[in-house]
This record gives C-alpha cells, structure tokens and sequence, in this order.
C-alpha cells in the first residue's frame, strides 16, 4: 500500500519531535489524509504482516456493544491487554501476577474478568449507547432510508466520559457518504491520535472492514476508505521498524470474499470473512507504549 508508505516518508521528512503522554517520545505531524479505493482490493497492509483474524475480532466486538477484554482474550485477540493490565497492578488486588498470569485469570474466572478486564465506556458502549442513542443502528436506518443526508455519522468521543475510559478513542469520528447513484458507500475516518507503526495499519483495516459491512446490509458497494488525521505520529522506538517497511516493495492487495448473505450488522461473524491472496512480508514487531 503506497499510500501508507507515503505517510511514513511524510512524517520522516516533515515530522517534529514531541513529547508525548506516554514518555516514549515520537515524531510527529498535524493533519494528513490518505483514500483507499476498495474496488481494487482489500488495504491490509503487505510491508508486513497484519494479523486479519485480529481486526476483524476486535470489530464484532466494537459492533457487539461489548466494553471488556474477555471475548476478546477467549478469541486469542490481545491488542487491549496492556490498560487493564496496567490498572490491575495499581489495584489491591494485585498479587505480583505478570501479564500472562493476569490473562490467563481474565480466561479462566469470568468473575475476576467482570471486575479486572473491563475498560470503561470505550468504542463498542459509545456507538451502541450514546446516552441511550444506538448510533450504528440510526446509521443503518439513515441508510437504507435516507442515503443523500448528511448526517450519517458515528461519534465515539463522549466528553462526558471520556475520563471513565481505559484510553479515550482515538479513531475518534466517522461519516458515511452514498454515491449519487446510490450504488456506492463512502466512509470517513477522523483519527486525533495515530500511532503510525503499530495503530494505522490496523484502523485502516477495521474501518475499510466496518464499511464493508454497513454497505453490505444496506444494498451498497463498498467504495472509498478515507483517513484523515489530527497528531499522526511514530513512536521513537519504532523508527528502525518504520525503515525496515519504507525499504520493502508493497505486494498485491488480499480480496474481502463473503462466505454467506449477512442482512443484520449484529449477524456477522469471523467466520463469514475469507481473505484471499493475502501475500505479505512478514511480521514487524514492535512495543506498545501505554
């Protein structure tokens, strides 16, 4: 995916170094914008290795509504282990237990999970209860019933609770646009913060995912991923790994195959999804900073 390297070369060449919340550092810059046309295939990144089944997990579990890590940590998904871990430790009920131990209590106990594993009103509460609002559901409706509004949107930043959570959203705003034939279905993210190395390639990837569904139940095609940004950024302990890609050539992008009809956003499940020709590099490792 050029577009993605392109965003890389940018913020390397035009980047300033900030402090940041977390104490690691970045370089960093405000406001870019990358479009990913979905008709010419599926934009998981190849300059390495995305762990799909990952994204796709993470997704239902945003659409399900849920706020807690267990479904997530029984699917073998672990993007979200660090916050209650962290918050864990400051606990009295930490015993010493290493991540792993904690995960592990987190899969076993589904009573030290409801208490440990949950992290606030977070991306899945927000769009399914805003105040009582099922944003997804109205946006559905919006849709199917009224394509030209223009207020098909989603907002997962709630000022009101935003200190209640684990990590306030930062895939933040979003917005669907239907084509004037009313074939084709649009959506637009607004990211605050986007962690280049680790985070990007993942949102690119769940929101070109969440605008296959929507379309789908709604009669459309998917189109035009568009991600716009606010602070994007790499992580200064992820410089080496940003260089290992820039000097990688991008493969052929996978095809997002559906294996049966879906009509209700809430009946998609993992195993609906097939990638096909999914050829990437291999993987990149790199630490999260929390």
């Amino acid at each position: 995916m050029k577009e993605y390297l392109d965003l890389c070369h940018h913020i390397l060449n035009n980047g300033q170094a900030r402090a940041d919340r977390t104490g690691t550092g970045t370089i960093s810059c405000f406001g870019y914008q990358t479009r990913y046309d979905l008709t010419k295939g599926f934009p998981l990144l190849t300059t390495k290795k995305v762990h799909f089944k990952s994204v796709a997990i993470e997704l239902l579990w945003f659409i399900s509504g849920c706020t807690n890590i267990r479904p997530l940590v029984l699917n073998g998904v672990r993007i979200w282990n660090e916050w209650p871990y962290v918050k864990y430790q400051k606990s009295s009920d930490y015993q010493g237990e290493t991540m792993a131990e904690f995960i592990e209590k987190i899969k076993q106990d589904e009573e030290f999970a409801n208490k440990c594993g949950e992290l606030g009103p977070v991306y899945g509460k927000q769009w399914r209860d805003f105040f009582g609002k099922d944003q997804l559901m109205e946006l559905i409706d919006g849709l199917k019933n009224n394509p030209f509004s223009r207020r098909h949107m989603i907002c997962a930043w709630n000022p009101a609770q935003v200190d209640e959570m684990a990590l306030p959203p930062c895939h933040a705003f979003m917005q669907f646009y239907v084509s004037s034939d009313k074939k084709r279905l649009s959506l637009q993210l607004y990211q605050r913060s986007a962690d280049v190395f680790l985070g990007v390639p993942f949102n690119i990837a769940s929101y070109a995912l969440l605008l296959e569904m929507v379309a789908k139940v709604c009669g459309y095609e998917a189109y035009e991923m568009v991600h716009t940004f606010g602070d994007v950024h790499i992580y200064n302990d992820h410089m080496e790994q940003i260089h290992t890609q820039i000097a990688r050539e991008p493969r052929p992008l996978p095809k997002l195959v559906w294996k049966r009809d879906v009509t209700d956003i809430c009946d998609f499940k993992y195993e609906d999804m097939e990638l096909v020709g999914y050829d990437p590099h291999e993987k990149i490792v790199g630490k999260v900073s929390v």
